[in-house]
């Protein structure tokens, strides 16, 4: 699809608000939401093709709101505005029978302001007809395995009191595993807006690389403290906790936050961690549910103090706290981890002895009131002697308190560079964002099986 036909859409999506906006009673309000894609998947096994096609979806979310009650509807959006109008007007008439049967909200917030935006981030993809052979090239001879999801993701947002959105990003993601003759996997992803083939070769080449060590006798470790080296993958892993009844205002305010003591100052992390949202890079939209937008960056911990958490209007209102454009959960969109001093050439010769872990899963909290986070190691994890890796390692199991490994006594550095870590769900529709973050080395963690 060209940006032309994009425009098409936009002016299809815009008539619509104005539809409602027509149709509108003087008490009500409501929000107009849209989620859309035009979406290359190309799956691979084996280092083949094993399933493609293109995948053109939307859908609108509109929200009434009246008499301090609200509701929703969600419908199809086709672009053709003959069908998307009878739809938004349909499910108008079905919220205002809807809504005198519901209960009153008292922390109901409407759409008010007058922001307004519209960014459309062009991309430089690899085509459908160019695709397969630039991925597979490097990896003819491998047991390769994954999903390339590419396109065009639209985000728009309209309401009845003339706020109106667009957004637009052209990108791709490419999360893929490669096996070795045991079942062993080396995990990788691979995210941008623009095909960088030299950067795609590199990481293809480490993998390679860790896929050949992997063959080596596995080493099993007695549970304990180990020094380890955490790769951007693993940590973007422990960073999404954060959003998991931890940054939220919400949660803070209601006992529920791993940060809670962050947030009273009866402690603080290693003046080495500084956190912020980053919406800079262009890859997820600035403006939340009610239109707000946040501002291009937001400082959250900085040099290990807590200065800002995430605030939406709801928790604002209920708590009489500023908002600052968070989104409904409250959840981080664009998190930024800023890099420390190690370098890469650094990394194994600074662990010395230790784990060297590149990916992390099954993450939960085991204690939230202390931070403390349980899950296990996963994919391509190396006992290293020396600054020499050793051997791969049995999964393990471990529960460790963030204010210990992003602690001022356990968290020796983070490294020099940073890497995207992409969000790769495609569930109902491509996730957009991710992290960008840097590898960090922690003195002590503690494996417990």
């Amino acid at each position: 699809m060209k940006f032309a036909e994009l425009s098409v859409l936009e002016s299809n999506f815009n008539q619509l608000v104005e539809g409602l906006l027509i149709k509108k009673m003087a008490t009500e309000h409501f929000t107009v939401r849209l989620s859309s894609e035009i979406s290359q998947f190309t799956r691979f096994n084996h280092a083949k093709v094993r399933q493609t096609g293109l995948v053109v979806d939307g859908w609108i979310k509109l929200t009434l709101m009246a008499n301090q009650r609200s509701s929703f509807r969600q419908f199809p959006f086709t672009g053709d505005w003959e069908i998307d109008w009878q739809l938004g007007y349909s499910a108008l008439q079905e919220l205002r029978d809807e809504l005198t049967l519901l209960p009153i909200d008292p922390y109901l917030v409407l759409p008010t302001g007058n922001n307004t935006s519209r960014e459309v981030n062009s991309g430089k993809l690899l085509t459908p007809e160019t695709l397969v052979s630039h991925i597979l090239e490097a990896v003819t001879d491998l047991d390769f395995t994954g999903i390339y999801a590419g396109g065009f993701v639209i985000r728009a947002y309209g309401d009845s009191g003339g706020q109106k959105h667009w957004f637009v990003t052209d990108s791709f993601t490419l999360d893929y595993s490669l096996f070795n003759e045991l079942g062993q996997a080396v995990k990788g992803t691979f995210a941008g807006s623009n095909w960088d083939e030299s950067n795609y070769i590199a990481k293809i080449n480490d993998a390679k690389e860790q896929l050949v060590m992997l063959s080596r006798p596995a080493k099993e470790l007695p549970k304990g403290q180990y020094k380890t080296y955490f790769a951007p993958s693993a940590v973007a892993e422990l960073l999404s906790m954060l959003s998991w009844g931890a940054i939220s205002e919400a949660d803070i305010q209601q006992g529920n936050s791993a940060l809670a003591v962050l947030s009273r100052q009866e402690k603080q992390l290693s003046r080495k961690f500084t956190l912020k949202e980053n919406f800079q890079q262009g890859l997820v939209p600035r403006f939340n549910d009610l239109g707000e937008m946040a501002a291009p960056e937001l400082d959250l911990v900085e040099k290990g103090i807590l200065i800002n958490t995430l605030v939406n209007s709801r928790t604002a209102k209920e708590y009489n706290k500023p908002a600052n454009g968070a989104n409904s959960s409250e959840t981080l969109r664009a998190p930024e981890i800023s890099p420390g001093n190690l370098a890469f050439a650094d990394i194994l010769s600074s662990l010395d002895t230790g784990l060297y872990v590149s990916n992390l899963h099954y993450l939960n909290w085991s204690d939230r009131p202390t931070g403390r986070i349980t899950g296990m190691t996963r994919y391509a994890c190396f006992w290293v002697e020396n600054g020499e890796i050793v051997a791969p390692i049995e999964n393990l199991r471990f529960d460790e308190s963030l204010y210990r490994f992003w602690g001022e006594e356990n968290l020796v550095d983070l490294t020099d560079f940073q890497e995207f870590i992409p969000d790769v769900g495609t569930y109902e529709s491509r996730q957009l964002g991710g992290s960008l973050v840097p590898g960090m080395l922690v003195k002590d963690f503690t494996y417990t099986l």
